[in-house]
């Protein structure tokens, strides 16, 4: 099962137009996920909710979080994050970080887009979240390469003893 380097993982954080995918606890115990847009700067995945979003009051609740980045055409990459949430500016802070939202925006809309967008809510407050790789457990994913062994996609675990591709 090939895995991403740390730099291949880097750049494919960095790739415009990607949903991340965030799964939070609901206050009766039920999974919620839900796509949103994010950014990869300073080792650590920043995220924005809406002040009155159901996952923003989940992650307040409990910051424990799984991110889930992937892409839909080959090589099927894929970046799995598990870890705590850290709220680094609550609502009503989102002049202190409109830059960083800014750039956020631009990742899924043409610059003068994302400026429209970003004045068309400014007014709707939002808190910044991020997550740092460092502090989180991460897996990678992704096909091999025509130069890589194409048998063995999988992890072992999947493949049933005495068939054709366990090793």
């Amino acid at each position: 099962m090939p895995t991403m380097t740390e730099a291949e993982r880097d750049r494919f954080l960095h790739e415009p137009g990607i949903l991340m995918r965030i799964g939070s606890v609901c206050d009766d115990g039920r999974p919620l996920v839900t796509p949103i847009w994010f950014l990869f700067e300073e080792a650590a995945i920043w995220f924005t909710p809406r002040e009155n979003s159901v996952w923003f009051a989940n992650l307040r609740r409990d910051p424990r979080t799984c991110l889930a980045i992937d892409e839909q055409d080959l090589p099927y990459r894929k970046v799995l994050v598990e870890g705590r949430a850290e709220l680094v500016h609550d609502i009503g802070l989102d002049d202190v970080w409109r830059d960083r939202y800014r750039r956020i925006a631009c990742r899924y809309v043409p610059e003068d887009a994302a400026e429209d967008y970003i004045q068309a809510t400014i007014d709707q407050p939002r808190g910044l979240y991020r997550l740092p790789l460092h502090a989180a457990t991460v897996r990678t994913w992704r096909m091999p390469g025509d130069d890589e062994d194409q048998s063995g996609i999988w992890h072992q675990r999947y493949y049933r003893p005495g068939t054709r591709l366990k090793r």
